[in-house]
């Protein structure tokens, strides 16, 4: 065999063997999305992280990129770990959206008490990530009908904070308008390991099923006057406008039930907060010592209370209380 003939049948040999190796990875995509997962987490970004100010991170999850917003705030302890808040927009939102603090309070109230809040992006078909939603179990959009694994993404994302910053494990935390309460309600069942209270505000409990490893503390916030997730139950005329994105909701005494069941908590709340417009309930008893309450204000429909904006069209949130500054206080009080 002259040197040439054999160049020509090595070349061919190899050709054949990285044939057959391309087509033995597209036999494994799974395997090849998880080696490009482990990639992108073990990137460090461009940015420095540790940085007062609000940052873009994206992260490989699920077969999709996924980006969220970090906020650290401006005066810290260097030397100490830092609680973490996880805020999730409401169904059609964005991170941005949720970002705004004439609308949620979340930068300056980090930025006040000390604490790193992540806003994380719901899953969109749309490039810009715009008109999100949450896959909370029964609700909502196409994060639901495609299954996207959100819990997964949240465990993602802790970790990917935490590889930029010291975060305190045991100062995990998650909140949320709407759809993003009801994802809230699903990481206290879902990820119990790893979150230590949630607060959900006009999102009630829409899981398929819910068996927590440990106690978790809960927080619900909710109008009487809401127009979407309707009080009493049931999707309001207000809800999404194809009905088929939303389910029946659960009402506000049922997800409450709910909870003090599976907290084996007193079924018979007491009133711990009696202002004009607004009132607050705690349940005593629950297992491991777990916070469980419920705040109700009789205005303000689908909004934040305490908001200084809402969204067009919509009447101005309750002024009667403030739910920014409820939810911290809760949080700093639940039991480890």
């Amino acid at each position: 065999m002259n040197f040439v003939h054999h160049r020509v049948v090595r070349a061919a040999l190899l050709l054949l063997a990285s044939t057959a190796v391309i087509a033995q990875d597209a036999d494994r995509p799974s395997l090849r999305e998880r080696l490009r997962e482990r990639i992108e987490q073990r990137r460090e970004p461009a940015s420095d992280a540790s940085a007062a100010g609000t940052t873009e991170y994206s992260l490989r999850h699920g077969g999709l990129t996924r980006k969220y917003l970090l906020h650290v705030p401006v005066h810290r302890d260097p030397g100490k770990p830092l609680p973490l808040v996880i805020a999730f927009h409401g169904g059609g939102g964005h991170a941005a959206y949720m970002a705004d603090d004439a609308r949620y309070g979340w930068v300056g109230k980090a930025d006040k008490e000390g604490f790193v809040v992540a806003f994380p992006n719901g899953y969109s078909k749309l490039p810009g990530g715009r008109f999100a939603t949450w896959n909370a179990g029964q609700c909502c959009g196409d994060a639901r009908d495609r299954n996207i694994d959100d819990v997964g993404f949240v465990r993602a994302l802790v970790a990917d904070v935490r590889r930029k910053l010291a975060i305190d494990p045991t100062r995990i935390f998650a909140t949320g308008m709407s759809n993003g309460g009801m994802l809230s309600h699903r990481l206290a069942c879902d990820a119990a390991d790893l979150i230590r209270a949630v607060a959900s505000v006009a999102g009630t409990d829409a899981t398929n099923d819910c068996n927590p490893t440990r106690p978790v503390s809960v927080l619900h916030i909710h109008a009487r006057d809401d127009t979407h997730v309707l009080f009493n139950g049931g999707a309001g005329k207000d809800a999404f406008r194809d009905p088929s994105k939303v389910f029946d909701f659960v009402s506000v005494p049922d997800t409450l039930a709910r909870w003090a069941g599976r907290g084996h908590c007193s079924p018979n709340p007491r009133r711990i907060l009696d202002t004009r417009g607004a009132y607050c309930e705690a349940y005593s008893g629950c297992e491991g010592g777990a916070k469980l309450q419920l705040c109700v204000t009789e205005e303000g429909g689908h909004s934040w209370p305490g908001a200084e904006q809402v969204r067009r069209g919509k009447a101005p949130a309750s002024r009667a209380l403030d739910a920014t500054d409820v939810i911290w206080v809760f949080f700093e009080a639940a039991p480890r």
